[in-house]
């Protein structure tokens, strides 16, 4: 039995995950402001223990390394390398990026469905699907991809980053390889994770190709700029539960991390500032 502990902290949501054997059996998470640090191991210790299991039990931990808020992402990896220091378990660490791809192809088994032919903007903590030939944007701990979106030929996940700026990659569709018996296409990061600042000629060599979904908390204010009709934007924080896929994948492959020297990826580079006043 493979069974991996999932700590995802990068973005304003707080969410942990326990994974048995290809699925999720026990799942955390909070929005409350600056719950972090309070509530990120409490999430794995009360996991565990409805399980009946400790960390010895477990085969990885498995977090997530940014691009992201340097607080956040700091207590998850904190966390995770005093896990893994304690256990001696690997450390396994995902691309913030990759998580928000691997959230939107989870899609189109949940439920709430809106049909309509303005821009929709959803504001709950419930799953939302929007069936619509315009602009979505869904503000949910839930993400999904609407029906009619289908299999865009694009996805960019994307962090928000302050004003118009954002930290996105390019995830094209590729065909499943033949070993795979999965039918949802996989996506194939062809882009290196990097600033960009968004305006309304943004990504229009992607559009013109195809349906491109934009993904993540700097979704939402590319809606304003970005006009083009082949775009769809869905506004959401990555989740810890969509973590398995690419965990289960890392820990197949044995990709596993420095515990005592892996960094993750901040946002912004930390800089210390010297005080003007004269301190002797």
């Amino acid at each position: 039995m493979e069974r991996l502990i999932l700590i995802e902290t990068s973005t304003a949501l707080c969410s942990a995950a326990l994974a048995e054997d290809g699925v999720i059996t026990a799942y955390r998470e909070s929005s409350a402001p600056k719950a972090h640090a309070s509530l990120t191991a409490v999430f794995i210790q009360e996991m565990l223990e409805e399980k009946g299991l400790t960390i010895a039990d477990c085969d990885a931990v498995c977090v997530s390394k940014g691009p992201g808020s340097y607080t956040g992402l700091r207590v998850g990896v904190s966390t995770a390398k005093g896990l893994c220091f304690g256990s001696g378990k690997p450390l396994i660490a995902i691309g913030t990026l990759d998580i928000l791809t691997a959230q939107a192809q989870e899609a189109s088994s949940e439920t709430v469905i809106a049909d309509t032919s303005e821009t929709v903007i959803a504001d709950t903590s419930e799953t939302v699907i929007a069936d619509t030939s315009k602009t979505v944007i869904a503000d949910t701990s839930e993400t999904v991809i609407a029906d009619l979106i289908g299999n865009p030929s694009h996805i960019v996940p994307m962090i928000d980053a302050r004003r118009m700026e954002v930290y996105a990659a390019t995830f094209k569709r590729t065909d499943a390889p033949a070993n795979h018996s999965e039918a949802t296409p996989r996506y194939t990061q062809v882009t290196e994770t990097a600033p960009a600042i968004i305006d309304e000629t943004s990504y229009t060599d992607l559009l013109n190709e195809g349906p491109v979904l934009f993904i993540g908390d700097g979704a939402g204010k590319c809606a304003d700029v970005i006009k083009h009709p082949n775009a769809t934007f869905i506004q959401c924080w990555p989740k810890a539960s969509a973590m398995l896929q690419p965990a289960l994948r890392a820990y197949r492959e044995r990709r596993f991390e420095d515990v005592a020297y892996f960094e993750p990826f901040y946002l912004k580079e930390f800089v210390a500032t010297v005080s003007k006043k004269k301190l002797f």
